[in-house]
């Protein structure tokens, strides 16, 4: 298969794409009736939902580095495989209090926190998962398709939560993301472990030698630096969507699935356009999407209705998932595999783990100056950092251009040489003439080469 879509021909990819469609969507069922319950319950307070949107978020800021040692020491398809189940029943056991009449806001708080430990192991193992599932040659097509199903998901999963919501109530929309998580479990058990393409794992990773890893390189800690501050400011869409659809336009609960779901087909346009990537993006396109960004987070902030909100939040996450997918390409192909569990780990801390201290702020800032303030203040400070961002960029490269031995792009080149090849280098050059290891892992089906060539990348 080739085209944008030729990742699919690995079978593994094709059923946990499959798998996270439907579980991803529930998921997104489950935050829209999350939202809209605690607002009904606590008179539309955004100080409530920022709350429970911190709670849901601050085991990632606590415990993401801990889940990315864990998904280099372990089976990442066990992990996955063990946090699915148990997000299902921590799902079963909220919609049972909220069909019962029972829910109380501390019962979804606890939900929201539970979740958000569960979420500190699975992510970083799953956004390290796709290389193992379809190698480095796929990596960059792989992970922008990861980006686009997640970002169909994202468009269907509030648009139906919208119209269940009116119809039957939060507490059966939560029951089925309950059920919504069994396809990923179904997928992971269906794979076929022979077909992965799986280096040794660490047995004794320690979570300092990632950080390390790092720090030493200057063209990763750039991009993770402007991931913070648009994550902490701009990214805080949970919260502001909710509160602009209800406080500023008095939309109902099927407006505001509508709201949110122009926002994920901005987003899904965005993944399919960076399917097309098939190398790592330089820094200056990592901060020129996040310029556009704050540029647009600004107007859509002050969006005059309903309709024009909706076009400006389409333009706002094509723009967002553009920047989230650029920052994440030139990270992981940029980092070693070998400590690449622990570099995502980082990675999804920044990106999701700064969400508990924005969403408190953003929601302090919404209830004091109205729900519009978050969008205008978010992108204001996302368009300061990208700028910032694009300055630093032009000064390394120039100091580059004046000493090529302090290229952070030729440094990884050479460190793939010493390591026996890298991503992009040994899709353009040979293995190594080096004594050959004996094979602890058996050989995916494209052959030998192709899985030495991953390994060493």
């Amino acid at each position: 298969m080739k085209g944008p879509l030729r990742s699919l021909a690995v079978r593994n990819f094709r059923l946990f794409a499959a798998g996270q469609v439907v579980s991803v969507a529930g998921t997104w069922m489950m935050i829209v009736a999350q939202d809209w319950l605690v607002l009904g319950l606590t008179g539309d307070s955004a100080r409530a939902l920022g709350i429970v949107t911190a709670l849901q978020f601050s085991p990632l800021l606590l415990l993401t580095l801990f889940g990315g040692r864990l998904a280099d020491r372990h089976d990442k398809r066990l992990l996955l495989t063990v946090a699915n189940a148990v997000s299902a029943v921590l799902a079963l056991l909220l919609a049972g209090l909220v069909l019962s009449g029972a829910v109380r806001l501390w019962h979804i708080g606890l939900f929201a926190l539970g979740l958000g430990v569960v979420n500190a192991v699975e992510v970083p193992a799953r956004v390290s998962f796709v290389s193992e599932m379809v190698g480095a040659e796929l990596l960059p097509n792989a992970s922008a398709l990861s980006a686009a199903y997640f970002s169909t998901a994202r468009v269907a999963g509030p648009a139906l939560a919208g119209l269940l919501i009116a119809a039957v109530g939060t507490g059966w929309v939560m029951l089925l993301n309950a059920a919504s998580y069994l396809a990923t479990v179904v997928a992971l058990r269906m794979m076929r472990p022979r077909e992965l393409y799986r280096g040794a794992p660490e047995s004794r990773a320690r979570i300092v030698d990632g950080l390390r890893h790092v720090l030493t390189r200057s063209d990763l800690v750039l991009p993770l630096a402007l991931l913070a501050v648009v994550g902490l400011c701009g990214l805080n869409f949970q919260l502001t969507l909710p509160l602009l659809a209800k406080t500023v336009f008095g939309a109902d609960a099927d407006a505001f699935g509508l709201l949110t779901a122009a926002f994920a087909v901005g987003s899904l346009g965005a993944a399919l356009v960076t399917t097309a990537r098939r190398g790592r993006p330089s820094g200056r396109t990592v901060a020129v999407s996040a310029l556009l960004f704050g540029a647009l987070e600004t107007v859509a902030g002050c969006s005059p209705g309903f309709a024009a909100a909706m076009v400006l939040l389409a333009l706002t996450g094509f723009a967002s998932m553009y920047f989230v997918q650029a920052a994440n390409h030139r990270i992981q192909l940029g980092s070693d595999p070998r400590y690449r569990g622990r570099v995502m780990a980082l990675y999804a801390l920044i990106l999701q783990g700064s969400t508990p201290l924005g969403a408190l702020g953003t929601g302090w800032l919404a209830g004091r100056f109205g729900a519009r303030s978050g969008l205008v203040v978010g992108g204001l400070v996302s368009l300061v950092a990208a700028f910032a961002a694009l300055l630093a960029e032009r000064a390394t490269a120039g100091d580059a251009d004046r000493d090529p031995d302090r290229d952070p792009d030729r440094e990884t080149d050479r460190d793939a040489d010493r390591d026996g090849g890298g991503a992009a280098h040994t899709a353009a050059s040979p293995p190594a003439q080096e004594a050959p290891e004996p094979s602890r892992h058996p050989e995916p089906p494209d052959g030998p080469d192709l899985r030495e060539r991953d390994r060493t990348a």
